[in-house]
């Protein structure tokens, strides 16, 4: 597999200090948080998550691609929602994986349309593009 070039239009920059128990912030402060390790996982669960943001950017993505892919087919997607649920876990080499599971409320179709708009901006998002191939995504309409 060969990896895509693309035309880069922005590029975000974030730094992390003391890992899943510190802080992350943007260069440009419009992000700073902290991060520490859920309590499932052992931590005190006081700040956000690697995970949580990750889940929070994948939904934004994946409506900003559902609206691509809705403007392109003349489909109301407003009033649509999606929620994205992360998952991570051990893997089988003893390391750590994430799993995703994608959801999309969309309100103004019928089921069949719902679920082939999803299926579309699967193909669409930068996320789903970035994680395919590479963890277990599942793509729904609610």
């Amino acid at each position: 597999m060969s990896i895509q070039k693309i035309d880069v239009k922005y590029t975000a920059v974030a730094t992390a200090e003391n890992g899943r128990d510190g802080r992350v912030a943007s260069d440009d402060g419009k992000l700073d948080v902290v991060v520490n390790p859920p309590k499932e996982m052992g931590g005190s669960g006081a700040g956000t998550n690697p995970e949580q943001l990750f889940a929070a950017g994948y939904s934004a993505c994946f409506q900003g691609a559902l609206g691509v892919v809705a403007r392109k087919e003349n489909a109301d997607i407003s009033g649509s929602t999606v929620t994205a649920k992360v998952g991570i876990g051990q893997n089988e080499a003893g390391g750590f994986g994430l799993e995703v599971v994608i959801t999309a409320a969309i309100p103004n179709v019928d089921a069949a349309t719902a679920q082939s708009l999803v299926e579309k901006a699967h193909q669409v998002c930068p996320y789903s593009n970035a994680t395919r191939g590479n963890i277990k995504v599942e793509v729904s309409a609610a």
